[in-house]
């Protein structure tokens, strides 16, 4: 963990950079790590496309537990924060 893992964990914020993931446990993996999330928390998720049927896979499973919200939104640079309540 570097210093500014640590220090968002302090704060409750988890980046999650699932460029790094393969793409066949993709989804396995966030939504575990949503799932591990407490209330209050927010998962910081990285990617390099939009992924609107995850978003939408997210609302179905977690309904209105998590709220999605996004940090930045250009063609190869999607910030989401994903909250749980």
């Amino acid at each position: 963990m570097t210093h500014a893992d640590s220090s968002a964990a302090s704060i409750g914020l988890y980046p999650f950079d699932a460029r790094g993931v393969a793409k066949r446990f993709r989804h396995a993996a966030i939504f575990g790590a949503l799932a591990a999330l407490e209330p209050g928390e927010t998962m910081r998720f990285y990617n390099d496309h939009d992924p609107l049927p995850l978003l939408a896979q997210i609302e179905a499973h977690f309904g209105s537990r998590v709220t999605i919200a996004y940090v930045a939104r250009a063609p190869g640079e999607i910030i989401i924060d994903f909250g749980i309540a």
